[in-house]
């Protein structure tokens, strides 16, 4: 078996995972509970979001764990909209975002929001002139991924930031799932972080909203005493210990496994860019993690279920999209339907061998030559 779809789930680290099950089964107790184990676990999750948050260049009190990046997508948008509705009701969005923020601002538009997409440059950039054009003295919140999860773009973050400090009722949130772990960016003047430990070798079933202590939210869940008033619910103490120890682990390692992935990388788009129908949707602004290209003439997924044959496991776009519709990430990248029908996604790991990138390039060959032989390309 080749994973080549570490951008939609990463595994586990062993480390993460023994230490979860170790806490688990020691730190059991309600951290609201009065008695001492309760508190135990209280200050377990103290410690560790304290470590969170020095590595994350934030202060304590400013994380928010969730169920995941969509919730703290779901969070981040509705909460401020409603939270901030008196100012304005204008939303801006990248043309790249996650499907959970699309769907989020959908919503506040059906409470009568406006949402305006924001286009981005050949490159496959945010251009500041541009957004700096579409802000409206309404607007109160763009959302900008760090990192899309399809073509591994690496936006403008710090510079987008820094325009949006001059419109104070504007609040700037980033999704910075697909960046934790591969890219450093400097996060000190944006308002609210999406985190998902699951991208970073954590466990699934958690995630962190960063909201700065100077912006306010209207919780989307009421209800239970929690380690903050903005999301109720029982704190899960071998979740807190498990991001804690993925994250440093993700930070400490970033630059060896950066440089690992990008030879693979090379290895990879240097080989299938000599077949004549490929066409390879990265730019120089792509991080090497993700690799994207089309085959023109042959359905996306129809070339994934013939690698998945072959035991090589990729991916057509980001996972929460329905698999029969184009990547509207490629198409807004390249305006080209037929390339956004025709997209995989390779994404890689520091656990990705050279075995298995020799693997799946001779699957890729013997299916690319199937399809010729059968005159389908």
């Amino acid at each position: 078996m080749v994973y080549l779809d570490y951008a939609a789930n990463t595994p586990v680290d062993r480390q993460v995972l023994d230490l979860y099950y170790e806490t688990t089964l020691k730190y059991f107790a309600n951290p609201n509970s009065f008695h001492i184990l309760g508190q135990e676990a209280k200050k377990i999750i103290d410690d560790c979001t304290k470590n969170i948050a020095k590595n994350l260049n934030v202060l304590k009190e400013e994380i928010i764990y969730t169920s995941g990046a969509t919730e703290a997508n779901n969070l981040a948008i509705k909460g401020i909209c409603e939270r901030y509705k008196n100012y304005g009701k204008h939303i801006i969005l990248s043309s790249l975002e996650h499907n959970s923020i699309i769907a989020s601002a959908s919503v506040m538009q059906e409470l009568g929001f406006e949402v305006d997409l924001l286009p981005i440059s050949k490159e496959g950039l945010v251009e500041i002139d541009t957004l700096k054009k579409m802000l409206r003295p309404d607007t109160i919140l763009v959302s900008i991924c760090a990192v899309d999860s399809e073509i591994g773009l690496v936006q403008p973050i710090e510079e987008i930031a820094k325009l949006l400090k001059q419109y104070p009722h504007t609040y700037f949130h980033t999704d910075a799932t697909q960046a934790i772990g591969k890219v450093k960016i400097n996060y000190q003047d944006v308002d609210l972080i999406t985190i998902a430990p699951h991208k970073f070798y954590g466990i699934n079933g958690v995630g962190i909203l960063i909201k700065k202590k100077d912006v306010s939210l209207k919780p989307l869940i009421s209800g239970g005493k929690s380690t903050t008033v903005f999301r109720s619910g029982t704190p899960v103490t071998a979740n807190v210990v498990a991001t804690d120890k993925a994250l440093s682990l993700a930070i400490q390692k970033q630059e060896t496994r950066y440089k690992y992935v990008l030879k693979l990388n090379k290895q990879i788009i240097n080989y299938i860019s000599q077949y004549s129908k490929v066409h390879i949707n990265n730019t120089s602004k792509s991080l090497p993690f993700t690799i994207n290209f089309s085959i023109k003439g042959i359905k996306s997924i129809d070339f994934a279920k013939m690698l998945e044959e072959k035991n090589i496991y990729v991916s057509t776009k980001t996972s929460c999209c329905p698999l029969e519709t184009p990547s509207k990430l490629i198409y807004a990248l390249t305006q080209d339907k037929s390339l956004a029908s025709t997209s995989i996604r390779v994404s890689l790991s520091h656990l990705t061998t050279e075995n298995e990138i020799a693997e799946f390039l001779t699957a890729f060959d013997e299916c690319y030559r199937k399809l010729e032989t059968d005159g389908k390309i």
